[in-house]
């Protein structure tokens, strides 16, 4: 009776404890950017989680899916531009699932796969491009880029945010080339300033002039104003400017004395021809008569 007894009671604390390690075998514990997926039989009964829940041990399997934003970085893709330049690009794509149930069923790796359509994205979307649009609209491109990778991900349950090129190397010809540009448009640009600036030194160097000229003292202001700046050079050599107003009139009398000169000296190498006087025949003379006749 005892032997029975102590067997009932050993076979009673077994079933406990097997009940007891079932219970615990069959507890799951998902974080709180975890869902874990439940598959029973073979057949998916869904997304579960945060926290703590029990699922048939032994029957059952638990996959569990990250919530949070990926960081994936494309590797280096040489791609041909429309332009038929060779370049090589990277870039990061940042993406998160929405759907666990749909990224475990519908994708054997749905990271892997993302890694695979961007980079095919990355090279369809840039052999199209020209390089001047690359480097000047990066931002369109982007979008553009996100937007295809987008689409192909959604039904897998994966939602694409953003998708940035992160680097761009050209050959070493196109580098120089480019640098040759970047300095040309530099130098147009430095032109055009300094004509400019000429343009408006020039109007108002014109309007200096008419306020000065309006004025008669206000030249002469100007002129000890020169000599006081050129003073401060402690030059050995003073030039000082010399008015034109002042030597105008022996300007003007040179030129008239010159032109008086020229006048005379033409004047005098033309002599008009006298006229020839008419010649008168000589009287007839009268001979003498003889007495005898």
């Amino acid at each position: 009776m005892d032997a029975l007894l102590g067997f009932g009671t050993f076979l009673i604390i077994f079933v406990i404890i097997v009940v007891v390690i079932l219970v615990l075998s069959g507890l799951r514990v998902v974080q709180e950017y975890e869902r874990g997926v439940v598959f029973v039989l073979g057949k998916s009964t869904g997304a579960k989680g945060p926290g703590v829940f029990w699922v048939p041990p032994f029957i059952s399997r638990m996959i569990k899916v990250d919530l949070r934003i990926v960081t994936l970085n494309v590797p280096a893709q040489e791609v041909i531009t429309r332009d038929n330049i060779t370049i090589k690009v990277t870039a990061v794509v940042y993406f998160y699932v929405v759907n666990p149930e749909a990224a475990v069923i519908r994708v054997l790796n749905f990271i892997q796969a993302t890694t695979q359509i961007g980079q095919t994205t990355l090279r369809n979307v840039l052999g199209q491009s020209e390089l001047d649009e690359l480097l000047a609209q990066r931002n369109k491109i982007n979008q553009e880029l996100q937007s295809i990778i987008d689409e192909h991900t959604e039904s897998w349950g994966v939602k694409v945010t953003a998708v940035e090129i992160k680097d761009i190397e050209l050959p070493a010809t196109m580098q120089r080339a480019m640098a040759k540009q970047a300095e040309a448009e530099r130098e147009k640009r430095a032109k055009i300033i300094h004509a400019g600036g000429e343009l408006q030194a020039s109007a108002q160097l014109a309007q200096a002039a008419g306020v000065i000229g309006s004025q008669p003292g206000a030249l002469q202001l100007r002129y000890l104003q020169t000599l006081t700046e050129i003073a401060v050079e402690k030059n050995s050599t003073i030039i000082f400017p010399l008015p034109m107003d002042l030597i105008e009139p022996l300007l003007q009398t040179a030129r008239r004395d010159s032109a008086n000169g020229q006048a005379n000296v033409e004047v005098s190498r033309y002599t008009p021809p006298t006229p020839a006087r008419p010649q008168t025949p000589p009287a007839p003379t009268q001979q003498p008569r003889h007495p005898q006749e």
